[in-house]
């Protein structure tokens, strides 16, 4: 098969297309033939040398969600067929023609999505799902705060959270990227390069924040925060190191949390992903929450869908179509 391949460490340039082995499966697998694969800012980590794979995962090809047909079935594969359309969380490889992965963590992918638009699903519904449902247990009619809602996971953090009934405030640069949030529906949109988002929700606050960005951001997210808050890190852009004051922390009783799916148990991702098929794939199939994608590129041009990635400058979603 053909596979996008990190040659070394280093910018998009590395990035180069090889022959390797098809991958074999275990009795828990299935062997997806890939059609699209998301690409994501942990694919740029990867690259860079700062994310290594899990040991029992390849090494050097990225991808962590791609959509396709299933070729081959484990013996012990339940529920999955030879010829389905799916769409799978994977823990590296997806960047290839073919990638294998546990069934538990494959969702049936609706004959009225796109391969393209389904690749760009699984990574930011798990996020999103176990993160702002499952531990920060968001709730009809509360105030979310997500940070850097034109994003991949920020688009979808405030589809899902205004489907499940909260008021939605989002952070953003640009007003291009105000008029995007608004569209997916952003109840408040704060342009961060214009307007400080502690002082703007100094009196309204938020019962629950979605933040990658840390450093700066997490004393101001601690103030903005109401009683019994929760704080929760899916990323820590600007910094990892940061300051508490636990007497705000017992003041307004708030929950800081956070997580990373990487590396998490199979069977951890084989009960997200049965509440994702039950709670959320419904409203992917109705089209009621979808994956705005900015730009498609083609196989052989992943240098310069990691090159964009790295700008920031994009809405959205970014996918690789085979």
């Amino acid at each position: 098969m053909k596979a996008i391949v990190i040659s070394e460490f280093g910018g998009p340039e590395v990035l180069v297309v090889q022959e390797r082995e098809e991958p074999t499966i275990t009795e828990y697998e299935i062997l997806v033939r890939v059609k699209a694969a998301g690409i994501n800012r942990p694919d740029v980590f990867q690259r860079q040398g700062k994310y290594p794979a899990p040991q029992n995962v390849v090494q050097d090809i990225p991808g962590l969600e791609v959509s396709g047909i299933v070729e081959k079935v484990g013996d012990k594969v339940i529920g999955i067929e030879v010829g389905q359309r799916v769409m799978a969380l994977v823990s590296g490889g997806g960047y290839a023609e073919y990638v294998n992965v546990h069934y538990g963590s494959v969702i049936p992918l609706p004959e009225n999505i796109s391969y393209e638009v389904g690749a760009t699903l699984p990574e930011t519904v798990y996020t999103v799902w176990h993160n702002l449902f499952q531990r920060g247990k968001l709730e009809v009619g509360e105030r979310v705060l997500i940070h850097g809602g034109a994003g991949g996971i920020g688009s979808t953090a405030i589809q899902l959270a205004k489907l499940f009934g909260a008021y939605v405030i989002t952070t953003v640069s640009t007003r291009e990227k105000e008029d995007f949030v608004r569209s997916l529906g952003a109840d408040q949109v704060i342009n961060y390069k214009e307007e400080d988002f502690e002082s703007l929700l100094h009196s309204s606050k938020a019962d629950v924040i979605l933040d990658y960005i840390g450093g700066g951001y997490f004393d101001k997210n601690i103030n903005v925060l109401n009683e019994d808050g929760r704080l929760i890190y899916i990323n820590a852009m600007e910094g990892s190191k940061v300051e508490l004051n636990l007497f705000k922390l017992m003041q307004k009783r708030i929950t800081l949390t956070g997580s990373t799916l990487r590396n998490r148990s199979l069977e951890f991702k084989k009960d997200l992903t049965n509440e994702i098929v039950k709670k959320v794939l419904p409203l992917i199939e109705s089209k009621r929450l979808t994956s705005p994608i900015f730009k498609e590129f083609s196989f052989k041009d992943a240098k310069n869908a990691h090159l964009l990635m790295e700008s920031g400058e994009f809405l959205g979603k970014l996918v690789l179509v085979l």
